[in-house]
């Protein structure tokens, strides 16, 4: 299984926090977020980060890691 978690405003805008998914051969960062949840398109401005280091969102996952997604990270 791969765990999935979502943080900050990400959380509100999919309604939930956390989540998990069966992998297959393939499967990338987008495409979890498309399977955990088809009706929020993924922003282009979404940081992803597999196994605790950020990764493009092509990036492959394989079984047993962890896909967190953030928003944009702004400075002020």
């Amino acid at each position: 299984m791969i765990s999935v978690k979502f943080f900050a405003s990400l959380r509100e805008r999919v309604g939930m926090g956390e989540s998990s998914v069966t992998p297959h051969p393939g499967l990338t960062a987008r495409g979890v977020w498309s399977q955990v949840c088809p009706q929020a398109a993924f922003g282009e401005d979404i940081l992803v980060a597999v196994n605790h280091e950020y990764v493009e969102p092509d990036h492959p996952i394989e079984n047993g890691d962890e896909v967190a997604f953030f928003p944009p990270v702004t400075g002020g």
